[in-house]
């Protein structure tokens, strides 16, 4: 078994994700990248279609390289994505960003708060690898997201509006602004603006602590005024976005963000919180066959039963970062019984992972859907890895 927390290996496991993506994924048509990749050819399967998501995890993906990595083509990729991301999803007349484009063409102009989170993150990350004007970018993207999107009152992200900023999505949800909170984490870590921290800490408390249910787990879907909607998608409980039932991938991504966090605050809570929110997750782990499953339900049974790899990517960073907190061998030991799964189930021959698996870890053949998970997740868990464990 390799050393999961040498620096050297974490490195190459890095390098392997981004192999898998570049340059295939460099769209010379239209600009930008192509995410449709399949996991297992390494083939593109739909070069016009882009997402976001996409978009800005790309974006962030390739600043991080360029700091890990050191190498002049990993800078160029992220202000690719960049100029992109600025010129393309960028709507100039009426403010924010488009949500799918066809090549260069809108066709889903929403604005999304969980997107517009990840734009703002991309430019922070661009700004740190000194990509040019990434961080004017950053400020007004995050002006947007403060003007449009965050409820004072609440101390919360609303979900979205329309195309022309007119009618608000009646929805809130835990997920866009665990992201939100994620951005301004990592706005704070490259510019060291208080205003970055000081909301990332009210996000991470209103939802870790003001709305967790008696038993200390986070819902996923609250009504307009934040009350929890507990039959919001009850009947739909395998949707790409909202699913209905507890996500044990959400609580340990939530661990890892707090004691992020705890290294930057001078409060308890977050050190308190993040390894409680670690233990709720492995009631959702697989203890025969490993893995996560995707959704519990109130006595914690699986309700989707599949596996996602996105959810081992974030035990692997909560383990490594709470290993640091605390110097806790038990999270070591965690961080290593991740990285076995992983390689074991969800790493595909190309060096990219498996969107998902089956409950006996059969992964499914890729999808034609946009793809919002270029490697966003496995090349976050090498990053958090290294910098708590490595170097």
């Amino acid at each position: 078994m390799p050393d999961y927390a040498d620096s050297h290996w974490l490195r190459g496991h890095l390098r392997g994700v981004l192999d898998h993506y570049y340059p295939t994924c460099v769209d010379e048509t239209h600009g930008g990248f192509v995410a449709q990749l399949d996991a297992d050819t390494g083939e593109v399967y739909d070069p016009d279609a882009k997402h976001l998501v996409a978009a800005a995890r790309f974006t962030r993906n390739f600043a991080l390289a360029s700091e890990v990595l050191g190498e002049v083509k990993w800078r160029e990729a992220a202000e690719r994505g960049v100029e992109f991301l600025h010129k393309r999803f960028r709507d100039a007349e009426r403010g924010g960003y488009h949500w799918l484009l066809d090549g260069t063409t809108p066709t889903d102009s929403r604005r999304v708060c969980y997107g517009h989170a990840f734009v703002v993150l991309a430019y922070a990350r661009a700004a740190d690898a000194g990509v040019q004007n990434a961080g004017k970018y950053l400020d007004q993207t995050w002006d947007l997201l403060d003007e449009r999107f965050f409820e004072p009152e609440h101390g919360l992200y609303r979900s979205g509006w329309d195309a022309d900023w007119r009618e608000a999505d009646p929805y809130r949800g835990q997920n866009a602004n665990m992201h939100a909170c994620e951005a301004a984490l990592v706005a704070y870590e490259v510019t060291g603006h208080q205003r970055y921290l000081d909301r990332a800490a009210t996000v991470a408390k209103r939802l870790c602590v003001d709305l967790s249910t008696g038993d200390g787990r986070l819902w996923e879907h609250f009504e307009t005024d934040w009350t929890p909607d507990f039959d919001y998608n009850r009947d739909d409980p395998a949707h790409q976005f909202r699913p209905w039932g507890y996500q044990p991938g959400h609580h340990i991504e939530w661990a890892k963000l707090l004691a992020v966090l705890d290294r930057h605050l001078d409060a308890r809570w977050p050190g308190q919180r993040a390894p409680e929110l670690f233990e709720t997750a492995l009631d959702g782990w697989d203890d025969d066959s490993g893995g996560f499953y995707y959704t519990l339900d109130e006595d914690g049974d699986p309700v989707v039963d599949d596996k996602y790899s996105w959810e081992v990517a974030e035990g692997i960073g909560a383990a490594a970062a709470l290993a640091e907190r605390t110097d806790d061998d038990w999270y070591r030991e965690w961080y290593d019984r991740f990285w076995d799964y992983a390689l074991d189930t969800v790493v595909a021959p190309t060096g990219g992972w498996y969107e998902r698996v089956s409950p006996e870890n059969d992964p499914y053949p890729t999808g034609d859907d946009p793809v919002v998970e270029p490697g966003y997740h496995p090349i976050g868990a090498c990053y958090e890895s290294l910098r708590s464990l490595g170097e």
